[in-house]
């Protein structure tokens, strides 16, 4: 018996869905075949016709699309007629299908990786599954486009030259306003992710622990409703208090502090120290020169002196 040859028949049928089938606008179009590897697909974040034509024509000739909840990507799929397999990859399941996946990778698949809505790997497990793969030696290819972080920040009309992505700060209160108070000196525009349930009780916390700062708090990017609301972080903390009926994702975006203020000694030290219980030293060293902008060559040392101690 051969070995390293694969099964005629699937190979065929593999060959066949590879053409890609999918429909946009009532016309049926095929895509090219795709060749092995992980491929990481932005998805719209609201506007389902936000989807570029590349991103089509992969999820319509993967062998499987990874995703995390496979009912909200049926909407995207089904609206475009595609077929291809699904299987859930979050975070409550990622080590126990990561390897499945990698596995179907060594076999020669080509597999889409997906979030919700959006950039993969923004707030999801995605970056786990890349790295194996890259390890393994498996091809990886982004396909760029929808993001709700850059969507917000370029709407927001605030600097956009210098910018960190917090994701979503912590939901219990005394943990969330010491991880505000590690920010307040970054000098850069930040960017916050938060759900509507939460929304007031942290632009309550952002308002009193960082300076009178200018924000934008966006909401529906991209939806028949969008809106983005303006102005300093302790209006918009009025606005939204006592509002509990509102739901989904918002991203808050904040301007920087208007004085860069040169962080102290004990200050460097104390964010170090913080930053080496969540990361790894390489890590620890790339959030605290963010933070502060400082060179990373001094901050590496110091770090490495703190963990010695």
């Amino acid at each position: 018996m051969r070995t390293g040859t694969p099964d005629v028949p699937a190979f065929v049928a593999r060959q066949e869905r590879a053409r890609g089938h999918y429909v946009v606008d009532g016309h049926s179009a095929i895509g090219p075949p795709l060749a092995p590897g992980l491929y990481l697909v932005a998805t719209p974040i609201g506007n389902l016709r936000d989807i570029t034509l590349r991103a089509l024509e992969v999820l319509a000739a993967a062998d499987m699309i990874a995703c995390e909840d496979t009912r909200r990507s049926r909407k995207l799929l089904d609206h475009y007629a595609i077929r291809a397999p699904v299987l859930p990859y979050h975070d409550h399941n990622a080590a126990g299908v990561r390897p499945k996946l990698l596995g179907r990778l060594a076999q020669g698949e080509a597999i889409a990786l997906i979030s919700d809505a959006g950039t993969p790997l923004i707030s999801d497990p995605g970056y786990k599954l890349v790295r194996e793969a890259r390890k393994q030696g498996h091809n990886v290819t982004a396909l760029p486009g929808p993001s709700a972080l850059l969507a917000a920040l370029t709407v927001s009309g605030l600097p956009t030259d210098r910018f960190l992505f917090e994701g979503f700060l912590p939901a219990k209160a005394a943990q969330r306003r010491s991880r505000i108070d590690a920010l307040k000196s970054v000098p850069a525009t930040l960017i916050i992710f938060e759900t509507g349930p939460r929304i007031a009780a942290v632009l309550t916390d952002l308002a009193a622990g960082l300076s009178p700062r200018e924000a934008a708090v966006c909401r529906e990017l991209t939806k028949l409703h969008e809106e983005v609301r303006r102005g300093d972080l302790a209006l918009l903390a009025r606005e939204y208090a006592g509002d509990a009926e509102l739901r989904g994702e918002h991203v808050i975006v904040i301007a920087p502090p208007q004085d860069a203020v040169e962080v102290s000694v004990t200050d460097l030290d104390a964010l170090l120290r913080a930053a080496l219980v969540r990361l790894s030293l390489k890590e620890a060293v790339a959030e605290a020169a963010v933070m502060t902008g400082t060179p990373r060559r001094l901050l590496y040392q110091r770090a490495l002196a703190l963990r010695g101690e």
